[in-house]
């Protein structure tokens, strides 16, 4: 998966990715490329969340500001 598909993930998915490629990351079982590989993937979905929630909170942020401004 690229960037590119990582943006159409909600977040509920996205996070769900990074919780499984950490899983599969800790077992130890992965050979070295991979793991390189699912880490990079892995620094991708943490970023995309990030700004999932970072849009979320200024969502947020602003219904508050209108609702008290009424």
């Amino acid at each position: 998966m690229d960037i590119k598909d990582t943006n159409k993930l909600t977040f509920e998915e996205a996070y769900k990715q990074l919780t499984e490629l950490v899983q599969k990351m800790e077992s130890g079982e992965m050979p070295l490329a991979d793991s390189v590989a699912a880490y990079e993937q892995g620094i991708k979905l943490k970023a995309y969340c990030e700004q999932l929630l970072k849009e979320a909170e200024l969502k947020i942020e602003t219904l508050k500001v209108t609702n008290n401004a009424e």
